[in-house]
């Protein structure tokens, strides 16, 4: 049984841009009940702050392993987030 909330952000590497990946993450995220958001970014990465149970957390970074079928993921960094940070829902963010 799960206890608790945790927050991870996740920098996904490869790729990750113009496939789908944005669209199939945020889909996968609300599926698995998660809070946050995801956003490419300007170096060709995707990045995304993701909140919920720690098995839904483990669920989307194993997800983000290999994405949607046109993505060619070659890394995915996880490092803990913001716990401070408010979200609600999940959504895609503008490129940062």
């Amino acid at each position: 049984m799960d206890s608790g909330i945790i927050t991870r952000k996740l920098r996904i590497r490869g790729l990750v841009q113009g496939v789908g990946f944005r669209w199939s993450l945020c889909r996968e995220a609300q599926h698995l009940g998660l809070a946050g958001w995801v956003r490419n970014r300007h170096d060709g990465s995707v990045e995304a702050l993701v909140r919920g149970t720690p098995t839904a957390v483990e669920n989307i970074t194993a997800w983000a392993q290999h994405g949607p079928p046109a993505a060619r993921v070659s890394d995915v960094h996880c490092a803990d987030g913001d716990e401070q940070v408010a979200l609600s829902g999940f959504t895609q963010a503008p490129t940062a």
